[in-house]
């Protein structure tokens, strides 16, 4: 895989954003994403989040974050699962 001129990486996203939230894909679906989008932005949250696949086959986008109070709130306000800090 290549990776473009000034692209962040995801071991950058890690390393910069260690406070990760992972939200069921549906959650962020197209009914929902402005409003997920725009709650992230205004916290602490990297440029863009990564994708998980949990045990039962189900899909998850996992927004970062700089600081441990935006990834609560937001973990709070889209009913969440808080991950292990990634240092």
């Amino acid at each position: 895989m290549t990776q473009r001129k000034g692209e962040i990486t995801l071991p950058e996203i890690k390393r910069k954003w260690p406070h990760h939230v992972a939200l069921s894909a549906d959650k962020v679906g197209l009914a929902n994403s402005e409003l997920v989008w725009t709650f992230a932005r205004e916290l602490s949250a990297a440029p863009r989040p990564y994708t998980v696949r949990n045990d039962g086959d189900d899909d998850l986008v996992v927004f970062c974050f700089n600081s441990p109070e935006d990834a609560q709130a937001f973990a709070e306000r889209f009913e969440g699962e808080r991950l292990p800090v990634t240092r």
